[in-house]
């Protein structure tokens, strides 16, 4: 029975990010609409997985944890919403 590789977490860095299997990134930006939603509807999986791919693509994300890039995109959509 193969070994399933692990989800992705907040401590893995943006670089994984484009290597990720399409499922994975689903899963994971999943979690983080539903952990954010509550501060605006706009903050759903789709929105996630639009600004993660934005993240680990322009540029170069070096040692960017998925932590820091989620708090980029929550940042963004903040400051979009005022």
């Amino acid at each position: 029975m193969p070994v399933q590789a692990a989800r992705l977490t907040l401590d893995d860095p943006v670089s994984n990010w484009p290597r990720t299997p399409t499922t994975d990134k689903v899963d994971f930006a999943t979690r983080m609409g539903k952990a954010f939603s509550s501060l605006s509807p706009q903050l759903d999986m789709n929105y996630f997985i639009r600004c993660l791919e934005e993240t680990a693509n322009i540029g170069n994300p070096r040692d960017t944890k998925l932590e820091q890039a989620v708090k980029i995109c929550v940042s963004v959509h903040q400051k979009a919403d005022e």
